[in-house]
């Protein structure tokens, strides 16, 4: 399956400045500047004021003509290389393969 694939079968979920679940991904009012979204496991993976936080630095930089805002540390979404699912903190899923580590030859 595609990341595309995967991106689509999360339910992605529309953040207002206040905090508060808006509603689903792209439905904001304010198609210049719309707020943030997320996927709703994330979403309500965090408390109110992380959520609020993100939102209002995507409107802040929006309002500088930023097309691309990344999120805070705390909301920051990351996708498994080996399974596609949504994990706070992934730290890697499979073994270092031996024969890919440097090698140093004394002669």
């Amino acid at each position: 399956m595609g990341e595309l694939a995967k991106w689509r079968d999360q339910k992605w979920v529309r953040i207002d400045s206040s905090g508060n679940i808006a509603g689903e991904c792209g439905t904001s009012k304010n198609k210049k500047n719309p707020d943030r979204c997320l996927p709703l496991s994330k979403a309500k993976s965090l408390s109110k004021s992380e959520r609020a936080a993100t939102a209002r630095k995507k409107k802040r930089e929006g309002a500088k003509g930023k097309q691309v805002v990344s999120n805070t540390k705390a909301a920051k979404v990351q996708m498994a290389a080996c399974g596609g699912e949504v994990r706070k903190n992934h730290k890697g899923c499979g073994a270092v393969m031996s024969d890919r580590r440097k090698k140093t030859r004394y002669a």
